[in-house]
């Protein structure tokens, strides 16, 4: 099935070009989403009238992406996670949990566009990948931390000290009896 892309498709082609693919393909995802339309002589003339207002909606939703990236290169992401003996993660972070963690910030960012190699399984920072338009990728500073945050324990001289001392003063109660 020959096809005009009315929109830039991933692994497919860009806006205008003329695509052969699957019938199934073409007729249940393509058409309905507004991708594409059937390469005939007719809606090829019809293609040429709208491709300017097209290319303009493109261009625009590039220009929103690079606004974007922008503002989330600004961004520090923390996400604090509980963690066992040697702060290993119980779990992993995946991209669901930096998609909701920008949630709160305000930033709606799909799951899917957020790309990661492999799940995060350490504590840590991190820079993150997000594709926000076909041209356009961002970045983001990911920052993995325990839960409540570094604990300060106390030195464990400070606390055996007092208790040499009571020690010592029983010693000394006990030999001046």
């Amino acid at each position: 099935m020959k096809l005009i892309l009315r929109a830039d498709v991933d692994a497919l082609g860009s806006l205008g070009d003329i695509v052969t693919v699957k019938a199934g393909y073409g007729r249940n995802y393509l058409i309905p989403q507004g991708l594409a339309m059937p390469a005939s002589e007719a809606n090829l003339k019809q293609f040429e009238l709208e491709k300017r207002k097209l290319q303009e909606m493109a261009d625009n939703l590039r220009t929103q992406a690079e606004g974007l990236r922008d503002k989330l290169a600004e961004v520090e992401v923390n996400i604090e996670v509980r963690v066992g003996e040697g702060d290993k993660l119980y779990g992993s972070v995946t991209a669901v949990n930096i998609a909701d963690a920008l949630a709160e910030m305000d930033f709606d960012i799909d799951r899917r566009k957020i790309l990661l190699s492999d799940p995060i399984r350490s504590l840590g920072e991190y820079d993150i990948e997000i594709k926000l338009h076909p041209e356009v990728r961002g970045e983001v500073k990911l920052v993995v931390a325990k839960v409540g945050g570094p604990v300060e324990e106390e030195p464990a001289e400070e606390v055996e000290a007092p208790a040499e001392t009571e020690v010592a003063e029983d010693a000394e109660e006990a030999t001046e009896a």
